[in-house]
């Protein structure tokens, strides 16, 4: 069986894109072989800046001959159906067999395909795989139609097995595939002959071109590690910068430089980002001290002066970068420490919208503080402080550095807030209150910051919840999913009890003055009101510019138009909620907690409690997963089943209590007994929400459920003893039913 391999040689691949471009390659290439009946052993991608290679190993040297049996019309049909047959089959009629069937004579077409050479079908895949490639970006050059990423200046393809190589036919635009490739742009740039996949990886290594990626970037961090801790250092990791690099080279040299002296006193945030960002340096930092001292950058070739001349290049790029930056820093420290201090960024961010429905960024800076002040009882916080962080939180918007680097917002309030000489606890609530972004990120457990941190989200959510921009399928432009995963793994990991449907239904409350605004009398009162709410309500401009056009025309709304306005914002605080709970079942799954668990939970009173909802669905979970669990599960949904049929064909419903005395067996009395004993173990468990204890109260049911349906006819001949039963099963449902609603379990 022969080797296949490919390599598409051009000009620098974007280093985001190779990874990805690799696997499209083999992807398609491979896809397209097994489609056309070339089966193969193995395959495997790889890339270099310059370059995509794909080696497919053990791969049919023809794809088999295919033979098909297709039905045809009867025989006598008419003759234009026949040949319609005949023209799809790519047959004649002498060539069709005729066969008996239990509905008459029937032509029938045996139909082979005859196998096909693998280097023709090659030629095809790949031609078509090259002119439509899934590039995020290509461009045309010359004269030719084919489009890719860079100019692509040649295709090597051939086959190889114990015989030899051979160069597989095909020409792309004057691109002729051909056995060579070539090695180091600048230090190797002479053609290479190559033989098979083994003798093209050894060559293109004594060429300067490490082929795969991950050895590439396996060489850039030993030797990076190497060279920082023989001076007594630490490079900080960073594992994207390490992918990205070493997209950008083919033989990575690693070389460490020095920061200058005058630049060592940037936060090492500032020093780190601004190499990383426009030179592509790792940071080296002293362990001692923290600081950020010198930086780690990767040529892409050996040098005679062992990259002197490349790392006094970098160095002079990097001190003008860094001068920059400082001069941001500078500028910055002054105005956090001025008279006016932090908020005069604020100020400057009522120039700066939020959204064009949902106002300024600093009318979302007053929402967040008046709802960070109201959370703030509840997480432990003092309020004063909650409202002042929430008031400056944002302010770093406004400054220098974050306007050059944005990734670095929060952070820099922080630095900020404490050289304007505010509270510790507000400087740290500037820089965790974006936090958590993502699942893996850490959650504040400060009391101030978790209280901003929910503020922020809050709104985000409230806001664009009120303006209609909810995520629809994969689409979420807003981020709300992150915001709600947000504000459930704030909750969740600081064991609060915060009821979030009336917080919601606070946080839109302050809405409800519109209507006190449409009694006012006076058009000039009126407007006035109207145009203080405008700064603030998450609605924004939209709905409130037009009353406020009538208000200046001297109109007065109506009644109507006051109440359709609020009806639709009452309606919005539970679809949000449902927009928690989707959000909080995904979080809960990867957790190993069953859908229908939660939403058996969720179906309780208080689910907007996410702290008391989790811990009622761990329990519940737990419970289920014991013998005792299992059963009960299964005679509650029996004497559920009995219960609801009997209602549905009676006409009534069965929850008025059962009477002891019309008890007939022992284990009749013993439900009794149970019954009675399990709902005063379980109803004060659940209200000291202590569910493992109430879960002990439902396992002591199951072998009296048991043993009642082993013994007990429900459906008894005496009418009166099957309404005492059946309002016996009512109380097993109404008992169970405290705990979960377990008609949604499964099982």
């Amino acid at each position: 069986m022969p080797d296949l391999l490919i390599e598409l040689f051009s000009e620098e691949i974007p280093a985001r894109m190779q990874t990805r471009a690799a696997e499209d390659l083999k992807k398609r290439v491979t896809d397209g072989l097994v489609e056309a009946g070339l089966t193969y052993a193995g395959a495997a991608a790889l890339s270099t800046p310059r370059r995509l290679t794909l080696a497919v190993d053990g791969l049919l040297a023809e794809s088999p001959t295919v033979r098909e049996e297709r039905k045809g019309p009867k025989v006598g049909a008419p003759d234009k159906a026949i040949e319609g047959f005949l023209r799809g089959a790519g047959l004649t009629r002498d060539q069709l067999e005729e066969r008996e069937t239990p509905k008459g004579a029937v032509y029938f077409a045996l139909i082979e395909k005859p196998g096909r050479p693998a280097a023709e079908i090659i030629a095809e895949v790949l031609e078509d795989t090259i002119r439509n490639f899934p590039w995020p970006k290509s461009m045309r050059w010359g004269a030719g139609s084919l489009r890719w990423v860079r100019p692509l200046h040649s295709i090597l393809c051939i086959l190889s097995d114990e015989n030899g190589a051979s160069v597989v036919d095909l020409n792309i635009d004057g691109i002729k595939a051909g056995n060579t490739t070539r090695g180091h742009r600048f230090m190797a740039p002479d053609e290479i002959t190559v033989s098979g996949f083994d003798d093209y990886a050894a060559k293109l290594k004594r060429a300067h071109v490490v082929l795969d990626a991950r050895e590439r970037a396996e060489a850039i961090w030993q030797e990076a590690t190497n060279q920082a801790f023989a001076s007594g250092l630490d490079v900080v990791e960073d594992k994207g910068l390490l992918a990205e690099v070493a997209g950008l080279v083919e033989w990575p040299v690693v070389l460490m430089g020095a920061i200058d002296e005058e630049f060592l006193e940037l936060p090492p945030e500032v020093l780190q980002t601004s190499m990383k960002e426009h030179q592509k340096f790792f940071s080296v930092k002293n362990p001692k001290t923290g600081r950020i001292e010198r930086f780690i950058t990767v040529a892409n070739r050996e040098t005679a002066d062992n990259g002197a001349t490349i790392l006094a290049g970098n160095q002079k790029v990097l001190s003008a970068r860094l001068a920059d930056a400082k001069f941001f820093w500078e500028n910055d420290l002054r105005t956090a420490k001025s008279e006016a201090g932090m908020s005069a960024w604020v100020e400057n961010l009522g120039n700066v919208t939020f959204h064009n429905k949902l106002g300024t960024q600093a009318a979302r800076i007053d929402r967040i503080a008046a709802l960070a002040r109201e959370i703030a009882p509840v997480v432990g916080a003092d309020a004063d402080l909650a409202e002042q962080a929430a008031r400056v939180a944002k302010a770093d918007l406004s400054s220098e550095m974050v306007y050059e680097f944005p990734e670095l917002q929060g952070l820099m309030g922080r630095y900020y807030a404490e050289a304007a000489g505010l509270p510790q606890e507000v400087a740290n609530a500037c820089e965790q209150h974006y936090s958590p972004l993502g699942p893996g990120d850490d959650v504040p457990s400060e009391p101030v910051s978790v209280a901003v941190a929910l503020a922020d989200k809050l709104d985000t959510l409230t806001g664009f919840w009120a303006i209609d921009e909810k995520p629809t399928g994969s689409k979420d432009p807003f981020a709300l999913r992150r915001a709600a995963l947000g504000v459930i793994r704030l909750v969740l990991e600081n064991s609060l009890n915060l009821k979030l449907l009336s917080l919601l239904d606070w946080r839109m409350s302050h809405l409800m003055d519109l209507s006190k605004i449409f009694s006012v009398p006076g058009a000039s009162e009126t407007l006035e009101q109207l145009r203080k709410l405008q700064s603030s309500t998450p609605w924004g401009n939209d709905h409130l510019q037009a009353l406020i056009k009538e208000v200046e025309q001297e109109t007065k709304p109506t009644s109507d138009e006051s109440s359709q306005y609020m009806s639709g914002f009452v309606t919005k605080a539970p679809d949000l909620l449902s927009f928690f709970h989707d959000r909080l079942k995904v979080f809960l799954r990867d957790q190993g907690i069953r859908h229908d668990v939660i939403d058996a939970c969720i179906a309780m009173d208080g689910n907007d409690d996410l702290t008391l909802l989790v811990k009622r669905a761990r329990a519940l979970e737990d419970f289920l997963k014991t013998e005792d669990g299992e059963n009960l599960l299964q005679g509650f949904k029996r004497a559920n089943n009995i219960l609801t049929q009997a209602e549905e064909k009676d006409g009534v419903e069965y929850s008025y209590g059962a009477d002891r005395k019309f008890a007939e067996d022992d284990a009749e009395r013993a439900l009794f007994d149970a019954l009675e004993a399990g709902g005063a173990a379980i109803s004060p468990a659940i209200e000291a929400e202590d569910f493992a204890a109430a879960m002990r109260g439902m396992a002591a049911l199951r072998a009296p459920v048991d043993a009642f349906f082993e013994a007990v006819q429900v459906n008894a001949e005496n009418e009166v003893l099957r309404r005492n039963r059946l309002n016996l099963l009512s109380q097993i449902r109404q008992v169970c039913g405290q705990v979960a609603d377990l008609t949604k379990v499964e099982g």
